[in-house]
């Protein structure tokens, strides 16, 4: 599979170009620092592309700041006491300034790409082990590139494989639980057989990809990407492509995509947009004349991530003013509310749950320590939850009465706060691995354990019991970003990400 260490080579040869040539104004320093996560050639690898196509939100005043002082919510380190203002400045210039050509990576290319590892005839007709098989876990492993399958019910590892380099976005499962799909943010998508723990085929459906999706129905995926700017739909099935969707809104501009998730009852993808105001909702109907018809929603603010209400009508997003949230009436198709949001809430993690009689949601924050709960029908803020940091992470389960909570950023970053989803009280802290960043909780089938990823080379994933909040159980992992449980991805628990 692919590394960083090979990426020059890897976009060389997939697009006939080549790595950037040293006499380029700030060519060099971009190699040092910033193509082992950019890419060799700006295209994007474990970070985004760094092209003027990909930074049209970015001003170049702001672009210095990024680079000096670092990003929230994401691995951007910073360089401000590495490189001196002048180095940045030609790094700005460099990535401001248009490659000659931008490689094509369009129906020709993804289907070419495609790749069989293992014919549907050769696979199994029932699991080959004793293991619950809606109770698996799919551990993604960052720090080498890997990934786990964990028995739920033992916490015990049935497989670990090479994944494609820098996976991204999540595991997400076909509606019976059979098979799981991976993205990787140079774009290719995997397909694993979770009965016969092995990689059943693979595609490259972009150059950088954001996330893929499953419909409801298992028949289609939809790869959201950030170069080029498109959706991809593929058959869920052989993972050929059906139909390239290209981003452009309403007034002709092309755009990112943030994220794409499947919204059940709708039969359809809704995706975020990352460089013009409006969501899309893709439906699908197998037999349909037109399908996947586009329709455009216009915003007054950007939306770059997003969670459902309980009944997928209302999309609630983080407006990108760091100010507020925005609720959008899918059935209206209009904007109904703001949320008083400020510090950059990351609803992409947020969750759900009743609290009084009455539905909430509740989401951390990306700048300042504190979980925002607001009431869902309207919109009002019931409480402000103070922590010890910024999150990243929120997760439960409808059989807990806990809320868990990481201080993903800061000095803070090795706590773990549990909420009493009763009292909106925080009733533990817990540090599982001092001086190491606790984050991503996940619970299993049952509500019964918590899992908390300890996310360093030299980490792991801490088991904890849910009632107790002891625990009981530790396994060695190499930096391990997130977990997802079958039963609860399937079933579109309120209390995990979609």
């Amino acid at each position: 599979m692919f590394r960083a260490a090979m990426l020059g080579v890897f976009v060389a040869g997939c697009f006939g170009g080549t790595a950037l040539a040293a006499d380029v104004p700030g060519a060099e320093i971009y190699q040092q620092h910033c193509a082992e996560c950019h890419g060799a050639d700006r295209l994007g690898a474990i970070g985004p592309a760094l092209l003027p196509e990909n930074l049209k939100r970015l001003r170049r005043k702001k672009a210095s700041g990024v680079i000096a002082y670092g990003r929230p919510a994401s691995q951007m380190p910073a360089f401000a006491e590495t490189l001196s203002m002048a180095k940045i400045d030609s790094l700005v210039d460099l990535i401001y300034t248009p490659l000659p050509e931008v490689p094509t990576w369009g129906m020709t290319e993804i289907s070419a790409s495609h790749v069989e590892h293992v014919s549907p005839q050769n696979l199994p007709d029932k699991p080959q082990f004793d293991a619950d098989p809606l109770n698996l876990f799919t551990v993604v492993e960052i720090g080498d590139h890997h990934a786990t399958i964990l028995d739920g019910d033992r916490f015990e590892p049935l497989a670990r494989f090479a994944t494609r380099f820098a996976v991204h976005g999540g595991a997400k499962y076909s509606p019976d639980g059979r098979y799981m799909y991976l993205a990787s943010r140079d774009g290719w998508v995997s397909k694993y057989d979770l009965w016969s723990l092995q990689v059943v085929s693979e595609i490259r459906a972009g150059i950088n990809t954001r996330n893929v999706a499953v419909s409801s129905d298992g028949k289609y995926l939809m790869v959201g990407n950030t170069l080029p700017h498109s959706m991809v739909a593929l058959s869920a099935q052989t993972l050929k492509p059906i139909k390239v969707i290209p981003v452009r809104g309403k007034q002709g501009n092309s755009s990112r995509v943030s994220a794409v998730y499947n919204a059940p009852p709708r039969n359809s993808f809704v995706a975020a947009l990352r460089d013009i105001p409006e969501i899309w909702e893709v439906r699908y109907k197998a037999g349909a004349k037109d399908l996947f018809p586009v329709r455009q929603i216009v915003l007054d603010d950007y939306l770059d991530d997003f969670f459902f209400d309980l009944d997928y009508r209302n999309v609630i997003g983080a407006a990108r003013n760091a100010k507020n949230g925005q609720v959008v009436d899918l059935d209206a198709g209009r904007k109904i509310a703001d949320i008083d949001l400020a510090g950059m809430p990351h609803l992409g993690s947020g969750i759900t749950w009743e609290y009084q009689g009455k539905p909430v949601l509740a989401t951390p924050h990306l700048k300042g320590g504190q979980v925002s709960v607001i009431n869902m029908l309207d919109w009002s803020t019931v409480r402000i939850v103070p922590t010890k940091g910024p999150g990243f992470f929120m997760r439960s389960h409808e059989n807990t009465p806990y809320a868990w909570v990481d201080v993903f950023f800061g000095p803070n970053k090795d706590l773990i706060h549990v909420i009493d989803k009763r009292t909106l009280e925080i009733v533990k802290t817990l540090r599982p691995s001092p001086g190491k960043t606790a984050a991503h909780v996940e619970f299993d089938r049952d509500g019964s354990h918590a899992l908390v990823s300890i996310w360093d080379d030299d980490g792991a994933l801490v088991v904890y019991d849910a009632a107790t909040l002891e625990e009981i159980k530790r396994l060695p992992m190499k930096k391990p970003s997130g977990k997802y449980n079958v039963w609860n991805k399937i079933n579109y628990a309120a209390g995990t990400s979609h």
